[in-house]
């Protein structure tokens, strides 16, 4: 198969575009011809050399934990889904490698709303999940008033529309570029930094119950601070969060279980007209390199993602 692939750690320029060994479905898992994939933050720190994963990967490696395709392999114990069926959802990047790629076998999935452009499914798994993840964590519900701290990346642009399916009341932080941005995706948009507690007080007359830090920029204890306790807050950012009392996820790479129910609501909310992924931009797969570049200069709004080309076999 065809694939996006680096054989050493470094910036953008070390990617390229080459043959690589098939991938096949193992117990629990389907493979898919992908048709669209994610580049997200995990993505640019994995192929950087900057992740705690970077290690254990073997090289030449596939980025990419985020696809959207067509079942081409079902794998054993593997029920309610069969050849043929478009899905999406994330891949183990790394046992088997990413999903930039003309095939990849994912971990989870859900059927993909036939309405939902290709593009936007092959973004979003790892971002719905996560977001789901932290706000069962955070038990955000009817009636919550909610903190985001970071809302216009991947995960916070998310976690603010599923936040607001739930009934919450959201305040989202990001640059002065991104307020506008926040404003359409449902939530009280404020800028990020110092004098934080002040400006949400000067926005929100009522309390602030949980807090999201997914920007990891050092505002723990100000979110700490709004909510009153340190149990209110959870980060997925700043490993310093124990140290202060506040919550650390990170998934199954911290030992938490892993549901994988996110997929599956998030689709019927994209049905229901009540959730969208952002898209900055979209690039083929043979722009890997200037994805990658684009995706590392910011500010953030949303996800970027890659085409891939369908070729018959």
């Amino acid at each position: 198969m065809f694939a996006v692939q680096f054989d050493r750690f470094g910036p953008p320029e070390v990617l390229f575009v080459g043959p690589y060994p098939e991938p096949h479905a193992g117990r629990g898992e389907v493979r898919v011809r992908v048709r669209s994939a994610g580049v997200s933050p995990v993505d640019l720190a994995l192929r950087a050399g900057r992740s705690p994963s970077s290690e254990r990967i073997a090289l030449p490696h596939v980025p990419g934990a985020d696809a959207a395709g067509v079942v081409d392999e079902v794998g054993p114990d593997v029920t309610g889904t069969v050849v043929g069926d478009e899905v999406f959802g994330a891949v183990d990047v790394s046992r088997l490698g990413g999903a930039s790629a003309e095939f990849a076998v994912l971990r989870f999935w859900a059927a993909k709303p036939a309405s939902m452009p290709w593009e936007e499914a092959g973004a979003s798994g790892t971002s719905i999940e996560t977001a789901t993840r932290v706000l069962d964590l955070l038990d955000v519900h009817e009636g919550t008033t909610l903190l985001i701290d970071g809302a216009a990346g991947g995960v916070g642009s998310v976690a603010v529309q599923l936040a607001i399916a739930r009934g919450a009341h959201v305040i989202g932080t990001g640059s002065p570029a991104n307020q506008a941005f926040i404003a359409r995706l449902g939530a009280i948009p404020t800028t990020y930094g110092q004098g934080l507690p002040e400006r949400v007080r000067a926005l929100h007359d009522r309390r602030v119950d949980v807090a999201l830090d997914v920007a990891g920029a050092g505002s723990l204890a100000e979110l700490i601070a709004i909510t009153g306790t340190a149990s209110s807050v959870v980060t997925i950012a700043d490993f310093t969060a124990p140290k202060l009392g506040a919550r650390l996820s990170l998934g199954e790479f911290g030992g938490e279980p892993n549901g994988h129910h996110g997929l599956a609501a998030a689709a019927t909310l994209f049905e229901q007209g009540r959730f969208r992924l952002p898209l900055q931009r979209v690039f083929p797969l043979e722009q890997a390199a200037e994805a990658h570049a684009f995706a590392d200069r910011g500010p953030r709004q949303g996800k970027v993602a890659l085409v891939v080309p369908q070729h018959g076999r």
